[in-house]
């Protein structure tokens, strides 16, 4: 026993040593190049700002469609240097690039230089490549048209890994290199960018399957790296010159950074605070065990250089709350084992045993959509992504192996009183089922007035929406003023003008500054004539102030990215139902939780439509927390009933008993963890800057329903499908 203690001891200190040196990293950072510190974790535009590229295209009367694969491939291209870049088509000819970066730590001129002048690329045989090098006519095997993607991948089949390119071809150029490569087996093809070779790798066999591989010896992951952004850039089919550049400034303003940090802090402190009044002494390990789930989280940010944005601190609220779920659901079982006359010591131990299966579940379907849309998704959805899955396997080895380990640790320190503990008192269980009734009825009322008010929208604005700039794009206006003015002023002194003029929301503008200039950007609707006219008035009337330039400009969504997310949202749908059916063995469950996931979707779709809140890239952030939070909180109900059948006596207790008695024992889950979570996200709506009011608005609007939703919904839904199944199977 002494030894144990001992052991606790230095186990306790070793733990407080390296959160303390996990805190310092976070901090001031370790080594030469100070690695690790939370400062320098990469922002987003909307955070931070950075590097505005306009280019001008300089082929001859260009199809839209020629412009639209051009904007999606530079997109592509432009997440090599961050998945946040956005790419968007600026008046006719004309194509703007956005990549946010700090130009405070880095040059700007050697950004654009690395970013290059897009040029033709080429894959040419023996043949034309020395044709090509005498200067006369040749025939391309394969050239950028042809090309659809490329991207690093990890070749572990050798005896150590090595990094390679892959590059996808579209019809036109799976059907070339198919006849290129079967045509020059044992030979190299060239492949030119720009007037110079870049690679020549040997052709092993044919390849006819539209995809190939490029291997380098002794590549390291910047060779790779850069031959497979020359693919992406080269893989254009119009030639852009650059126009010029702006630095601007970050779109929800600098201020959304600090407030935001101090909403963070505050609400982990209201989070940590309640959890040790809800659990006592295990609530207060919870405290520990976040506070090193926090430190791990800065850390793999920062080292990785995982860019941070709106998006991304949706990921991490969800993750926060995620990983609070996942002490909850321990700390409810360990207090159930001990109103059941267990020690603490077994109480602590059967409490993680019992836990495991639903932590588990809820993660891992969780998960399955994380990499799906890491997968398939671009831009602010793959760094949603990111942001999650990071959490998510933090949240679980934070609850399962830290926690774990200080709870071992405080009873072999003696702290064994159950009180200290607690002792669960017996759920008072109600009749859900037959409450649910009501419940389906004021779901569906919710949802049809939602539905009902997109056509109403449709007649009075023209559109079904509020569709931010994002998905609909509109007018770029840019404004030189006589004095420069920072996003606040600019906020609170220009746009309600510009409103008024133009006659439209204040909160559908969007505004940038042009950093070391007295210029202003300004984002609306597409303008009429008499609109641009009267802006220019009344910049002039009010502020003196000229008009530079005023372009159209496309949305930086593009269609494609809209369906990639579309396609991921389903296929993770119909991935997590055959987990869960399988999981729990009975495909009932899995359709009842996407059911229920469908409907926590549309409630909060509804509030969109009726309050008539902008859609952009917040719709998507706060969707796809819900879509998360959804399916974690509807596991741990499903959980409850999977563990209940095999306890209770179907034939005596029938299955209304034992749905009601399963919520009843995680209602407080239900209620605890929303609560948790939903205290986080109302300090950031408190205290945030004024655009992230409708952000975190709706994020509350999704908890609250996630928690009714688990309470109310999903038990008695499974119900209601297991009834209709078994009464078609008796018949």
């Amino acid at each position: 026993m002494r030894k144990a203690r001992i052991k606790s001891v230095f186990g306790l200190l070793i733990f407080l040593a390296l959160v303390a040196g996990g805190i310092y990293v976070a901090m001031f950072g370790v080594g030469k190049n100070e690695t690790g510190k939370a400062s320098d974790i990469p922002l987003g535009l909307d955070l931070q700002g950075g590097l505005s590229v306009t280019y001008e295209i300089t082929n001859e009367n260009p199809s839209q469609e020629e412009i639209n694969i051009t904007i999606d491939k530079l997109q592509r291209r432009v997440d090599g240097y961050s998945s946040e870049g956005e790419v968007y088509q600026e008046g006719d000819e004309r194509i703007t690039v956005e990549i946010p970066v700090d130009t405070e730590k880095y040059d700007a001129h050697a950004i654009l230089e690395d970013l290059g002048q897009p040029g033709q690329l080429f894959f040419l045989d023996e043949t034309n490549y020395a044709l090509w090098a005498e200067g006369k006519e040749f025939v391309a095997a394969v050239d950028g048209a042809d090309i659809k993607n490329s991207d690093v991948m990890v070749d572990n089949s050798g005896m150590q890994q090595e990094y390679v390119v892959g590059v996808v071809f579209n019809e036109s150029g799976k059907t070339k290199f198919g006849e290129a490569t079967a045509a020059n087996i044992g030979k190299p093809i060239y492949i030119i960018y720009d007037g110079a070779v870049v690679s020549a790798p040997i052709v092993s066999s044919a390849i006819t399957q539209g995809e190939c591989t490029i291997s380098g010896q002794g590549w390291t992951l910047e060779d790779a790296q850069q031959l497979s952004n020359t693919i992406k850039i080269g893989a254009l089919p119009l030639e852009l010159k650059q126009l010029q550049y702006n630095i601007v400034g970050a779109k929800l303003g600098k201020e959304a950074v600090s407030t935001s940090l101090m909403a963070g802090a505050i609400g982990f402190g209201i989070i940590c605070l309640l959890m040790i009044i809800i659990y006592l002494v295990p609530g207060f390990i919870a405290a520990l065990a976040l506070v090193a789930y926090v430190v791990l989280l800065l850390l793999i940010l920062s080292i990785r250089g995982i860019t941070l944005t709106l998006p991304g601190i949706a990921g991490i609220i969800l993750s926060v709350g995620m990983a609070v779920d996942a002490n909850v659901i321990i700390f409810t079982r360990i207090k159930e084992e001990i109103a059941a006359g267990e020690n603490v010591r077994n109480a602590v131990k059967a409490g993680f045993s019992k836990a495991l299966s639903a932590i588990l579940d809820g993660n891992i379907t969780t998960l399955i959509a994380t990499f799906v849309l890491m997968a398939l998704g671009t831009g602010s959805i793959k760094g949603f992504a990111v942001t999650l899955m990071v959490g998510i396997i933090l949240s679980m080895f934070t609850a399962l192996a830290i926690t774990r380990m200080l709870l071992n640790i405080a009873v072999n320190l003696g702290i064994k009183s159950k009180k200290l503990y607690g002792v669960a008192k017996k759920p008072k269980v109600r009749n859900y089922v037959k409450n649910s009734k009501l419940c389906f009825i004021i779901s569906a009322a919710i949802i049809i007035v939602g539905l009902v008010f997109l056509p109403i929208n449709k007649s009075k604005d023209g559109q079904i929406l509020n569709f931010a700039l994002e998905f609909t794009g509109g007018t770029s206006t840019t404004v030189e003023f006589t004095e420069a003015y920072d996003l606040h002023t600019a906020e609170e002194e220009i746009a309600p003008v510009i409103a008024e003029a133009i006659d439209v929301q204040v909160g559908t503008i969007q505004i940038q500054i042009v950093e070391g200039t007295n210029q202003v950007i300004f984002k609306t609707a597409e303008l009429s004539d008499e609109q641009a006219q009267a802006l220019q008035g009344a910049m002039s009337e009010k502020f003196n102030a000229s008009v530079v330039s005023s372009n159209g400009i496309s949305s930086t969504i593009s269609g494609e990215m809209r369906t990639d997310a579309i396609v991921a949202i389903i296929i993770s749908s119909i991935l997590m139902l055959i987990y869960i059916a399988i999981r729990f063995s009975d495909v009932r469950f899995g359709a009842s939780a996407v059911i229920a996931l469908i409907h926590d979707v549309m409630v909060v779709f509804a509030i969109y439509a009726v309050g008539q809140l902008s859609v952009g890239n917040t719709f998507i952030a706060c969707m796809l927390t819900i879509v998360g939070y959804s399916i974690n909180a509807t596991i741990i109900t499903f959980d409850r009933i999977r563990e209940n059948i095999k306890l209770m006596d179907v034939a005596k207790d029938g299955y209304d008993h034992i749905v009601n008695t399963s919520i009843a024992q995680t209602f407080s889950r239900s209620v605890y963890t929303s609560l948790t979570t939903f205290v986080m996200v109302l300090v950031l709506y408190i205290m945030g800057v004024a655009s992230l009011k409708e952000f975190t608005f709706t994020l509350m609007a999704g908890i609250v329903c996630g928690a009714y939703s688990s309470i109310c919904i999903t038990g008695p839904l499974w119900l209601v499908l297991k009834k209709k199944f078994k009464k078609k199977e008796a018949q």
